[in-house]
């Protein structure tokens, strides 16, 4: 079945960038001369995504602004005669049909994507973590969804990690399928390194069958006493199998500095209007330190 539809969480407070998401949603900053989300709607379009949902809380309604229209910036630009950047600009409001819904309580992923339930409407549904702007070629969620359509299970977006990032994510038990697809039979979220399956950890992305709501409701509180997503992923994984996706694109964790950074920087070096001048300024750089 073809996936149509796609979840972005984005209700989360932000407090590894403090003090900057204090007034600015983690999720609008910037790289270079888009806001991260941008990237991770993007990346669901070109992935067939036509239906997305935005969930946030209060203080994030600019999220909502940056997709819509802005007249006043739209005739700026076309009195000015900048054609370019008035073509983007419409292009970022007419992306998808993107709707927005609140999570009112901060409870965690799970709890956000089973709000989205009557929006799925029974339908597989991809699922791109707020926090985690993947780019590269092919989309992270379009090799998901091949993956869905190929096996017809849930899917997830993995990658090894190392020892001191599995304890903040979660391990997966896998068994290579065929090249960069694994069957996933268990996952544990932040493990004990004496506790880990392995160092294959779920990264920013998945495409799960609606059974999962079931599941959701019938899972009780985990780690910091929220409904985690990834323990309704090892109910599943364990009842029925997983397929896990090793994808090829870059992952960048926007709720981290070092990695906002990264992503700033390395977008900036393949960036059609500033990428010499990134690439000349790390050099000078590079010779002072």
């Amino acid at each position: 079945m073809t996936i149509k539809k796609a979840i972005i969480p984005a209700a989360g407070l932000g407090t590894r960038v403090l003090p900057a998401s204090k007034a600015i949603p983690k999720e609008m900053m910037p790289i270079v001369d888009k806001p991260a989300i941008q990237y991770i709607v993007e990346e669901a379009v070109a992935s067939g995504i036509t239906d997305i949902l935005i969930i946030t809380n209060r203080g994030k309604n600019v999220i909502e602004d940056h997709f819509d229209h802005s007249i006043e910036l739209e005739e700026m630009m076309r009195l000015r005669g900048n054609y370019e950047m008035l073509r983007d600009l419409k292009a970022v409001a007419n992306l998808a049909n993107i709707f927005f819904i609140r999570q009112k309580v901060t409870r965690g992923l799970g709890d956000a994507v089973l709000k989205a339930e009557s929006f799925v409407g029974g339908e597989p549904f991809a699922v791109l973590y707020g926090d985690d702007v993947i780019i590269g070629e092919p989309p992270a969620t379009l090799e998901l969804c091949n993956a869905y359509e190929k096996y017809g299970k849930s899917v997830v977006g993995i990658k090894e990690v190392p020892d001191e990032l599995i304890v903040k994510y979660s391990s997966l038990k896998v068994a290579l399928k065929e090249d960069k697809i694994y069957d996933v039979s268990d996952m544990i979220e932040k493990p004990a390194i004496g506790n880990k399956f392995s160092n294959f950890a779920v990264l920013g992305r998945c495409v799960l069958d609606a059974q999962i709501f079931d599941i959701l409701r019938k899972t009780t509180l985990g780690v910091g006493n929220e409904l985690q997503l990834t323990d309704a992923m090892k109910t599943l994984a364990r009842k029925k199998g997983m397929i896990g996706v090793d994808f090829a694109a870059t992952r960048y964790d926007m709720g981290n500095k070092f990695g906002m950074l990264k992503a700033n920087i390395e977008v900036a070096l393949n960036h059609k209007e500033i990428a010499e001048e990134t690439r000349n300024y790390i050099k000078e750089l590079a010779q002072k330190l």
